[in-house]
């Protein structure tokens, strides 16, 4: 009889079952963070769950163990293993219908709302991955006129943002404008992980607890 082929992906209840024997405090709350930090990018199904590869959970491991026995900050973790990669590139509009799997008439009409933006003639790589999450709500029946309440909670979020490095800016010194970006993609990140833990804690007081064991990898 021949051998089991090698699964493709795993759910993140799967990962954290690979991992936990070796990394007890792992969670999907870490493991969301991670992602949000930028140190991991694993890819969505088309329902939008995450789908990890065996470089993905490699990966994660590399992580754990750098953190656990070198104490290494996630900066330079990331640094480390980000060094061979390169930066991803701004998309086309052909590009991005392609890689988002969207024609012309849902583009324009996600324009429309703001929830995609572009900068001249191109979008931002991240657009691909937004544009792929609506369209996954919208099997829920979500519309993106719907979604308009997160294109001004992210506005309000980014304020705060600006507000916050601001001082930074005002320093007029060497360097001044990339620490201020520096900061301000850390302090995303963590708004980010508040958000998420804020709509987990939202939802688990509506009677919908999540199940940190299984595969709930959204």
């Amino acid at each position: 009889m021949s051998a089991e082929p090698a699964r493709a992906y795993f759910g993140i209840g799967e990962v954290l079952a690979q991992l936990r024997a070796e990394f007890p405090d792992i969670s999907v709350s870490k493991i969301r963070f991670l992602e949000a930090e930028g140190l991991i990018q694993p890819a969505r199904s088309p329902s939008g769950y995450r789908r990890f590869g065996p470089a993905d959970v490699d990966r994660l491991r590399y992580i754990l163990t750098a953190q656990r026995d070198r104490y290494l900050p996630l900066r330079v973790i990331k640094d480390q293993l980000d060094i061979d990669r390169p930066a991803a590139s701004p998309l086309t509009r052909s590009e991005l219908l392609d890689a988002a799997g969207i024609d012309e008439r849902g583009l324009a009409e996600l324009e429309e709302f703001g929830l995609v933006r572009r900068s001249g003639r191109h979008y931002a790589p991240e657009a691909a991955e937004a544009v792929r999450a609506i369209t996954a709500l919208g099997r829920y029946g979500v519309q993106a006129r719907h979604l308009r309440v997160l294109r001004a909670s992210a506005e309000r979020e980014t304020a705060l943002i600006e507000q916050v490095v601001a001082p930074i800016l005002r320093q007029r010194s060497p360097g001044a404008r990339d620490r201020a970006a520096t900061s301000a993609r850390d302090i995303a990140a963590l708004v980010l992980t508040v958000h998420a833990a804020l709509i987990e804690m939202t939802l688990a007081d509506a009677g919908f607890a999540g199940r940190e064991q299984g595969d709930t990898g959204r």
